[in-house]
C-alpha cells in the first residue's frame, strides 16, 4: 500500500511567526519532525508542504523532499490536498492513504504515525482516523490552543473544541486532547476538501469537525506517549524538556 506523509508548515502563523524554523535544540522544528516522520516503517514517501521559500529552501539542503503550495490556504487540509496531486504528478503515481502531520509536532515519533495508520489498512470502511492522548494538568486542560476531544465506546470521535470538555468542572484526568498527526484515504481528502466549511470548524478553528458536521467518522487512536505542540515561545521551550529527558 502506497503511503504518502505531508507536513504543512508556514512562517506566517498567527499565533507564532516563523515557528517552523524555530530551533529546539539547536534543530529546526521542521527538520525535526521532517526526520521522525520519515522513521516510521509504513510511510513510503514524505514531502513538507509550504508557500514559503525558506522552508522549502532548507528541507531541500538537508536532502529532504518538499513542494511549494498556495499562500490562499486558511486550513492544513487544504495545503495537503495541492501537494498530493502536485506530488502525485511529480512522481507519476498514485498514493492511497496521505498522512498530514503538523509542521509544528516536533515529539511525532514513526511508531506513533505507524499506529495512526493501521485502522485505514485493516478496515476498509475507515476513511480517517486521529490521535489522541491524555490531557496531562488543568492548564493543558483550559488552553486554547490546545484542541481537546470527545468520543464513543468505540472511540469515534463525536466532537473537538478547544474549550475544555467533556465539561470544565471535571477533572482533567477525564479528557483527550488531538495530536495532528491525520491519514486519510486518498479520495476522501479530496472529496473533504470540496465540502464548504461548517459553522462548528469555523467555530472552533478545527477543520476535523468538517468531517463530524457532515455526517464523517472519525476513529480516535489513542498513545500513551505525552506529545506537545509548539504554538507559542513557552510551548517550545516545553518541549526541549520535554525532549532531554
Amino acid at each position: 500500500m502506497n503511503v504518502l506523509a505531508v507536513i504543512p508548515a508556514r512562517m506566517n502563523s498567527s499565533r507564532f511567526p516563523g515557528k517552523p524554523m524555530k530551533k529546539i535544540l539547536g534543530i529546526p522544528m521542521i527538520e525535526r519532525v521532517y526526520k521522525n516522520v520519515s522513521r516510521s516503517k509504513i510511510i513510503d514517501t514524505v514531502f513538507v508542504a509550504t508557500c514559503d521559500l525558506q522552508i522549502h529552501n532548507y528541507i531541500l539542503s538537508i536532502g529532504g523532499n518538499s513542494i511549494m503550495t498556495s499562500k490562499k490556504h486558511k486550513r492544513a487540509t487544504e495545503r495537503t490536498s495541492e501537494a498530493l496531486v502536485k506530488i502525485e504528478k511529480k512522481l507519476k503515481k498514485k498514493f492511497e492513504i496521505i498522512v498530514m502531520v503538523q509542521g509544528d509536532e516536533p515529539m511525532i515519533t514513526g511508531t506513533m504515525i505507524s499506529k495512526v495508520v493501521e485502522p485505514l489498512i485493516k478496515n476498509k470502511k475507515i476513511n480517517v482516523t486521529n490521535l489522541m492522548t491524555k490531557v496531562k494538568n488543568k492548564a493543558e486542560f483550559n488552553d486554547l490552543n490546545e484542541p481537546k476531544v470527545v468520543f464513543d465506546n468505540n472511540k469515534f470521535a463525536l466532537y473537538f473544541s478547544r474549550c475544555p470538555i467533556p465539561s470544565p468542572w471535571l477533572k482533567f484526568k477525564t479528557a483527550y486532547k488531538q495530536v495532528c498527526a491525520i491519514p486519510f484515504r486518498r479520495n476522501y481528502l479530496l472529496k473533504f476538501n470540496k465540502l464548504k466549511p461548517t459553522s462548528l470548524e469555523i467555530l472552533e478553528s478545527i477543520d476535523m469537525n468538517r468531517i463530524l458536521q457532515s455526517g464523517g467518522e472519525i476513529k480516535m487512536v489513542e498513545i500513551k506517549n505525552y506529545v506537545k505542540s509548539v504554538d507559542t515561545i513557552k510551548d517550545l521551550k516545553n518541549v526541549e524538556k520535554l525532549i532531554i529527558k
